[in-house]
Formats: structure tokens, C-alpha cells, sequence
């Protein structure tokens, strides 16, 4: 049976899930670079929805590169965890250091922490928090943003 990071690889099956679950990732050009278990990388180009006033990718088009990078972490977690367990955003911190152009890349790499977060709250029963960290660099490797997504999770039933 194929896990989640599996169906995310697959091209075919990760345009259907950008369908159905999040079809502005579809829409925006989002892309999956690399992930596994620890670690999720997603592209995005300035383009002509992704763009503002100012000749750079939009804001909220960045923030939703480094969300992704941190959920496709967290929804890999909770499907292999077999349990119902809500996963929330509940906070958002950027901070912007440098116009972005051109194509953005967002790696997090908290997947270990979010898999421990993950079994604390099947263990305990009670809601967790986790601060994620999704760093976007250009092309030539220079750090646009970082995103500090916060992540609540909960055992449900």
C-alpha cells in the first residue's frame, strides 16, 4: 500500500491531491521537490499568479510554499500514524530578506519533531503544539524568507 510521501512523489497522484484537497497549489504552480520523512522541499516561480505589483512572487503565495512545506510533513506523519488526529494552523511569523524573484524553494526540515509531537498526542490524549521553520532560498541560494509556521495537533475521539 502506498504511504503518503509515496502518493506526494508520483505526478499523477499528487495533481490529483492538489485537485481535491488544495487546488491553489495547482493553480500557483506549487511543486514538491524532495521530501521524506525528515524533510520536505516546494518550488514556486514568479509567474503571472504568482506575481505583485512590485515584480516579485506575492507574499501569500510565498506563505503558502512554506506552509506546505511544513503540512505535507505533518499530514505524512498523522497518515502513518493510523489515527484520526486534527492538524491545524494556529500561528504564522515571517520575516522577509530579500526580493523574491525567479523561483523560491522552502525546505523544513522538522519532521522528526513533528512525528515525536505526533506521538505525544496519541500517548497523552491532549493537544499539542509545534513551531515549524520553512526556510525559502532563490536560485543562487540566498535566503528570501522564513516562515515559523505553528502547528496544533490533536487526537480526535
Amino acid at each position: 500500500m502506498a504511504t503518503f510521501i509515496d502518493i506526494l512523489r508520483n505526478p499523477f497522484q499528487l495533481k490529483l491531491f492538489f485537485i481535491s484537497k488544495l487546488p491553489m497549489a495547482l493553480l500557483a504552480g506549487l511543486r514538491i521537490e524532495a521530501i521524506d520523512h525528515s524533510t520536505a522541499t516546494i518550488s514556486l516561480k514568479y509567474g503571472y499568479l504568482t506575481k505583485n505589483p512590485f515584480k516579485s512572487l506575492y507574499f501569500a503565495c510565498l506563505a503558502m510554499a512554506a506552509e506546505l512545506a511544513s503540512g505535507v510533513l505533518v499530514w505524512s506523519g498523522v497518515a502513518d500514524s493510523k489515527k484520526n488526529i486534527s492538524m491545524l494552523v494556529t500561528g504564522m511569523d515571517a520575516e522577509f530578506t530579500k526580493k523574491a524573484i525567479g523561483k523560491v524553494a522552502f525546505c523544513c526540515e522538522d519532521g522528526i519533531a513533528i512525528r515525536e509531537k505526533i506521538q505525544e498526542t496519541i500517548d497523552t490524549k491532549a493537544g499539542v503544539t509545534l513551531q515549524t521553520k520553512s526556510t525559502g532560498k532563490d536560485a543562487q541560494g540566498d535566503i528570501v524568507a522564513i516562515f515559523k509556521i505553528t502547528w496544533s495537533m490533536k487526537v480526535q475521539g
